[in-house]
């Protein structure tokens, strides 16, 4: 047997057990838990609002508080052309939050002693052993005037990639016509015919937009880890994903690409346009390849479909440090260092001393200073068709909003979500297993 097929084997024969057992978590009366069915009524009627004021076509919302579900529901329609109302069992684009699965597959394998967080890119991956970065012309240069392109001063490493501080952009920046011209740009992709391990190994030829280590960038960091993981483990991202996480984690539903039989279940896109919504077109991010496409590329930035309850059940597993009814990915220390905040000054202005940013999450530091409802030490993150996810381990809270919608505008849904969730809350958790131990 080759490599690979060992693995798989392996994996299937530890796992079955996980495997047979895909089932959600347990639901409670919200007053069980600590909410209030009264105050709930509030989020109801803002989400229904949205939908019959056209702001979005449909949304379902996820609240479970003690490890139980208090609340899932959904609101106005899948798709509004085909007539399919939303359900709570819709499939959705999540697009970054793919981010924080390949943040638990690198330190599943960190666990193993099969990465180290100060590895070299350059260990796994051998065409970043030298990078370069380009410098924009000094301030007052003519117009046009071509970038100047430097050596990196050091090595990116494994936690440079984790923390979005390698000084990878998805292909924007300074030196975006370069990466124009080598066909590398955005976080789409879906379209290729080809893996992303491919269009990693030629990122590395291309100009980074910051010195490693130095500034934080959003880009392809992500994606990169999952061709890291993808060398290490001799697996394709996507059998990682099913053999090492969503199958042991009884999340059936999440996939890279849609199987046939569930195409009825995946949401429309939609684009907000001067205050209403009409079906997304782009070619690539309105409804994009996932049905019907090359199927080949497995993006760990941002290429996953799932469901608000197989993704409950990963947050569930996070805020259980780890693990979840009886299966364990990490150890509750890894999840800890995992959503503290790595950045410091490094983040943007508007971030710095209100959120920082763990491995693929953000993680709320200053509540004063952030002005939104949750606690210090809530982390969480959202995607590009407007879906937004946090665990409060303060309040034993998993919270989810599901939608499709791309560009969003200035839709105010997300804001109105978490203040909707905690003024639900009315007393404290009910006693459960310790967030970590």
């Amino acid at each position: 047997m080759n490599r690979r097929a060992v693995i798989l084997a392996l994996s299937a024969t530890l796992l079955v057990v996980p495997i047979l057992r895909a089932e959600v978590l347990a639901t409670a009366k919200p007053e069980s838990v600590g909410l209030s069915t009264e105050r709930l009524a509030h989020l109801r009627r803002a989400m229904q609002e949205h939908v019959d004021g056209g702001r979005v076509a449909g949304v379902v919302t996820y609240i479970a508080r003690g490890g139980r579900v208090a609340h899932l529901e959904a609101f106005g329609q899948a798709d509004v052309e085909g007539k399919r109302p939303m359900k709570e069992d819709t499939i959705f684009r999540i697009a970054s939050q793919t981010k924080a699965l390949t943040s638990v597959a690198v330190m599943m394998l960190v666990e193993e002693g099969r990465i180290a967080l100060s590895d070299p890119l350059s260990r796994f991956i051998p065409a970043f052993e030298k990078t370069t970065v380009a410098v924009a012309p000094p301030e007052g240069a003519v117009a046009g005037s071509p970038v100047s392109v430097v050596p990196a001063r050091r090595k990116v490493t494994i936690r440079d990639l984790l923390t979005h501080t390698a000084g990878i952009g998805y292909g924007e920046g300074v030196a975006a016509y370069v990466w124009k011209a080598a066909g590398i740009q955005g976080w789409y992709f879906a379209d290729r015919a080809e893996p992303v391990s491919a269009v990693v190994e030629r990122m590395a030829a291309l100009p980074m937009d910051a010195q490693p280590g130095e500034k934080f960038v959003y880009g392809y960091n992500t994606d990169i880890l999952g061709a890291v993981v993808e060398k290490v483990s001799g697996l394709t991202l996507a059998e990682f994903f099913e053999t090492r996480i969503t199958s042991p984690l009884g999340m059936v539903d999440t996939h890279f690409y849609l199987p046939p039989a569930q195409k009825d279940r995946l949401a429309a896109v939609y684009a907000a346009q001067d205050g209403k919504i009409e079906r997304a077109t782009d070619p690539k991010t309105g409804q994009g390849q996932y049905v019907a496409g090359p199927r080949m590329a497995f993006s760990g930035g941002a290429g996953l479909l799932s469901t608000a309850g197989d993704y409950g059940r990963f947050l569930q597993m996070m805020l259980g440090g780890g693990a979840l009814d009886g299966v364990r990915l990490l150890s509750p220390r890894t999840v800890e260092l995992m959503t503290v905040n790595h950045t410091g000054s490094l983040l943007p202005e508007a971030w710095t001393g209100r959120t920082g940013l763990g491995f693929g999450l953000e993680v709320t530091t200053d509540l004063g200073r952030a002005a939104r409802h949750d606690s210090v030490g809530a982390y969480g993150w959202g995607g590009a068709y407007h879906t937004v996810y946090w665990v409060d381990p303060e309040e034993q809270l998993v919270a989810l909003l599901m939608t499709q919608l791309l560009p969003a505008g200035d839709s105010d849904l997300h804001s109105k979500f978490r203040a909707l969730v905690y003024q639900s809350i009315v007393a404290p958790p009910p006693p459960g297993p310790a967030a970590r131990r």
